[in-house]
């Protein structure tokens, strides 16, 4: 797949919900929400000043993410849901060190 966002906007691949609670309930696809974790798969230049300078995006490609439940549009690009928001969409990026050490 080939596509560049413009600007400071970024493409979001949704991760998935684990489908148990952790009492071992699962849950049907109909209960769930949609998930306000992805990572990020593309992004743009960034965004520029109010001097015209390119001031370069937080989040890098491969960062994990939330985002807020109405955040960005939902697109399919080669027949995969993804999602195009705005950096300032982002709430924070998940360090991935902190997920291993919790596990």
């Amino acid at each position: 797949m080939k596509f560049r966002p413009l600007h400071d906007r970024i493409l979001v691949r949704r991760i998935e919900a684990e489908e148990k609670t952790a009492g071992g309930i699962i849950i049907p696809d109909t209960a769930k929400e949609k998930p306000q974790e992805g990572e990020v798969i593309a992004g743009g230049p960034g965004a520029r000043n109010e001097a015209g300078q390119l001031q370069p995006l937080d989040v890098q490609v491969g960062d994990r993410i939330l985002f807020g439940k109405w955040s960005g549009t939902e697109i399919k690009l080669d027949g995969e849901d993804l999602i195009i928001m705005k950096e300032s969409d982002v709430m924070g990026v998940i360090d991935q060190t902190t997920l291993k050490k919790a596990a």
